[in-house]
This record gives C-alpha cells, structure tokens and sequence, in this order.
C-alpha cells in the first residue's frame, strides 16, 4: 500500500429534505469522501472535515475529473499532505445540481432546501461514519458564495470559511447578464419554455446558454415565488420592456454577502478562519464584491485572510493550495 495517498469513498445518500423538491430532481446523490493517508478511526484528535462546494453548473465529483494541465482534489490533497504543506484533513465533495444548472447552496421554494439538506443531513451523516473534529466549509464562485453564506449562518456547523470568487457585490457581477438573457427568453416565448428547449438540446456547453441559464439559476434562489408561472421564479427585469423591477432586485440584493454581514456581525466573530480572495482579472467583475467584503469586515474588526491574485475566475484550483492548509492550521 502507497501511504502516501489517500482515498475516495462514495456514499448514496437519501435525503429526506430533498425528496419533495419542487423540480423533482434526485434526492438519492453521491457524498464522496476523500480520506486521508493513514486515516484511522481511532485517532483520539480526530479529523477536519472540509465540505467543498462547486461553482454553478458544477457537480462535487467534477473536482476529480482527470487534467493533464492540472491535479484534481485528490492528488493535490495527497500532495499537500506528502510534503508537509497541509495536515491530514477529510474532504467531502457534495452534488447539489439542478435543473436550473446548479445551486447557491440556501434553501428555495423553487429549487429545494440544499442549505438544510447540507447543515442538518450531510455534515451529521459525514460525523456519524467517520472520525472528525470540526468542520470547515470551502468552494470557489457559487461555492464561495455558498461557503461565505453557509459560515456566516450556521457557525454551530462550519468553524471555517473559504471563498474563492464568491458571488458577491451583486450590481456588478449579475446586470451585465441581464441585456442577452432578456433577449433569449423573449424568443423563446418566456424563461420556462427557454429552459425547456435548453434541456432538449444535444449540446448544452454553448456560450450564448451561459447568461440566461445563469440568470434564471440566480432567480431561482435569490427571488423565488411560488404563484409565478415562470416555474415559480420572479425575474428582477420585465420581460416585454428589460425595465428593471425594484422590489425583485431588492430581494436579491437582500441575498448579496455584502450586505448581509453586517447582520451576521456576532456569528462571524465566532468562526476560527474566514478566507477570502479573488483574481484582479475576474470576469464577472467579482473582484469588487470580494473588496467590498474586506473593507467591511476590517471595519468591523471581524478577523480575516484577504488575498488578490493575478489571474481571472476560471482555472483557478491552484488557490487551493493556500486555502487547504490555512483550514487545518486554524481549526487544529
């Protein structure tokens, strides 16, 4: 046996707050673990386990796709740990995909309960069968964003925070979609069938997809309603004239980190890590939401890692490198 790596196990989980969810997408996913090298369940300090989630249109197995350009989550971990960059930590990659082309990772009456499904079944599902210690939580774009909202929250679940590229200082990052997604559901005759005929396409990696898949996706989570026709989403424009509707935007600026952690003041005092950064070249202009969110945290005293790097939003895993072992050095 190599003991230098690690291993991944794969678990079927039922999930019970998933079963009803409105888009009837599955509610039996994969939980893939990542153990440690030498992993033991008798180790009396037990393990960090840090809960990865993906970017929008992403699944948690994606961060084990085979690169010739570049390490998955695996051998990065197992590389990390060989040469004494990162201590021993369990990884637990998490499938929260939906028909609307992934997830923000909070509870929505158009998508499902996914922040229940994730602080109240996986991470006690995650204790109960292997042995760790605490919790961090970690991910990069819709998985920052995810990870920030999730640890600002639940600090009873999650001690660490990670964002990598978050969503974040929404007037940025989202309007400058809203022109051609506008225009997409206006040919279709509407966002549901646009969504329909998207899912009946051979071919769902085009690039005029991205901006009204995205937009519809953020819709699901930020302003969902239950009366809409448009399967149960308001849309922050009106569709016959693009003008922009006040009282929808303001429920999604309601969602924006931004403005949320001043109210989370007292929570985020309590975690051990908060890890932010973003590339000066990202773009979907995250950039500034992710400077927005060091400047308030530093006035508000909150304790944090805050790092820009010279690079954009894609192809980023190589931050891992900094974000893996600042988890284990915090939460050890």
């Amino acid at each position: 046996m190599n003991r230098s790596k690690g291993k991944i196990i794969t678990h079927r989980y039922a999930s019970k707050v998933l079963k009803s969810n409105p888009l009837k997408d599955p509610y039996v996913r994969d939980v893939l673990v990542y153990l440690p090298p030498e992993y033991t369940q008798s180790n009396s300090k037990g393990y960090i386990a840090a809960f990865g989630l993906v970017g929008f249109g992403g699944q948690g197995k994606m961060l084990l796709n085979a690169d010739p350009f570049a390490e998955n989550i695996e051998e990065r971990m197992n590389r990390l740990i060989s040469k004494r960059k990162c201590g021993p930590m369990i990884l637990v990659l998490l499938d929260c995909f939906t028909r609307f082309g992934g997830n923000q990772y909070i509870n929505s009456s158009a998508t499902g309960r996914y922040e229940d499904y994730i602080t109240d079944e996986i991470v006690p599902f995650v204790d109960k069968n292997y042995n760790t210690s605490a919790h961090a939580v970690w991910g990069k774009s819709s998985g920052g964003y995810g990870s920030i909202i999730l640890g600002m929250r639940h600090p009873d679940v999650f001690q660490g925070v990670v964002d990598h590229s978050g969503d974040a200082g929404f007037e940025y990052c989202y309007p400058p979609d809203f022109p051609k997604a506008l225009d997409a559901f206006r040919k279709s005759g509407g966002p549901k069938k646009w969504l329909n005929k998207f899912w009946k396409k051979p071919n769902r990696h085009q690039k005029n997809d991205t901006l009204p898949l995205n937009t519809l996706g953020m819709a699901a989570h930020y302003s969902p309603n239950p009366k809409s026709k448009e399967m149960g989403v308001d849309l922050p424009f009106d569709l016959n004239t693009g003008e922009t509707i006040p009282e929808v935007w303001n429920r999604w600026l309601a969602w924006d980190p931004v403005r949320m952690i001043e109210n989370y003041r007292e929570n985020l005092k309590k975690l051990k890590l908060i890890f932010i950064d973003c590339g000066i070249k990202d773009e979907f202009n995250l950039q500034w939401g992710a400077r927005m969110l060091h400047s308030k945290l530093e006035k508000m005293n909150i304790k944090h890692f805050y790092e820009e790097f010279d690079d954009g939003h894609m192809n980023i895993s190589y931050r891992y490198d900094v974000s893996l072992p600042k988890i284990f050095s915090a939460l050890s």
